[in-house]
């Protein structure tokens, strides 16, 4: 039976938990249920001390508060479908609101990987023209940087939405995952998904597929400036500053990189490992970025140990 959305009657798909291990979903979820915690808790607490501490108030943590609000809706995207369909078995999803988690999803993802290019800009910027960093780096500058990545990535999704909605859909409707994917979606339509296809690798390679080459160069022009350091000293701290970036660039092209392999050649790998993978790619970075920036910067540290203790004194 072939449905198509353009009639009355949308249609409706089913998402999917862990494959094969139905029978245990449920104690399955209380990990990924922490991990929401962590993550909505961790990116929560980075936003706020940014906005509350004064000292907090300089181009390096308005960045790092830029990514701590994209991770948060990235969360908070996948949030309500994945628990439940965990908790619920609440699996079904109207086309139009599939398309709108797709739309967000893809949107906050490729904004992560723009807020990620900015920063390694940020760290280029201290490192290789310290004496002209607040020259280049002015508020009106930060908030261009924000506002040109934020149209970019809805410019990139718009015409992926507009054509997914011209598809027509089988009776198969079972998606992959417990969220809407661009490419889980497109593959169970009857009609023709060649455009749709190419839209989406030009979305992927006009974002991601254009931010990292940009952070890779980055770090190698930070890297010869590093090494005309003379002192060891000076040459270990200008590393150090760096070292919090390079984990969070690497917790999200890695997991992006190999979801992407496992998509195209993963093919004779069980279900489970695809929805792992899959949940991995969207759940680690925000659980690991705030915990990183919180360990590795003082100044954030600080500024949540203070939090913590006004609350307790208030108690």
């Amino acid at each position: 039976m072939l449905v198509n959305n353009t009639s009355a009657q949308l249609p409706t798909f089913l998402l999917t938990g862990i494959p094969g291990l139905r029978a245990v979903q449920a104690w399955i979820s209380i990990p990924f249920c922490l991990l929401y915690v962590i993550a909505l808790s961790g990116n929560s607490m980075i936003l706020f001390v940014v906005l509350r501490e004064q000292s907090l108030h300089e181009t390096m943590y308005y960045f790092l508060s830029m990514l701590s609000a994209t991770d948060l809706s990235l969360s908070l995207c996948t949030l309500s479908t994945t628990l439940g369909v965990f908790w619920f078995e609440a699996r079904e999803i109207n086309l139009n609101a599939c398309i709108a988690q797709m739309f967000f999803l893809h949107t906050f993802t490729f904004m992560e990987s723009g807020v990620l290019l900015a920063m390694a800009f940020d760290h280029f910027v201290a490192i290789c023209d310290p004496l002209r960093y607040t020259i280049i780096l002015t508020n009106a500058r930060i908030a261009q940087i924000g506002v040109s990545m934020l149209i970019r990535n809805v410019a990139v999704m718009l015409p992926v939405v507009l054509f997914v909605r011209r598809l027509s859909f089988c009776s198969s409707v079972v998606l992959s995952h417990s969220y809407c994917y661009h490419v889980d979606l497109i593959q169970l339509s009857c009609t023709d998904n060649r455009i749709n296809s190419i839209l989406g690798l030009f979305a992927l390679f006009s974002t991601t597929g254009f931010d990292c080459p940009c952070i890779l160069l980055s770090y190698v022009l930070i890297i010869r400036s590093v090494l005309n350091i003379t002192s060891s000293e000076g040459r270990w701290k200008a590393f150090n500053t760096c070292i919090s970036h390079i984990s969070a660039v690497a917790i999200f092209y890695i997991p992006l990189i190999s979801l992407s392999l496992v998509h195209r050649y993963g093919h004779s790998a069980p279900p489970f490992v695809h929805t792992i993978m899959a949940n991995i790619f969207l759940l680690i970075p925000p659980v690991l970025n705030p915990i990183i920036y919180s360990v590795k910067t003082k100044q954030i540290r600080k500024a949540i140990v203070k939090v913590l203790i006004q609350k307790q004194l208030q108690i």
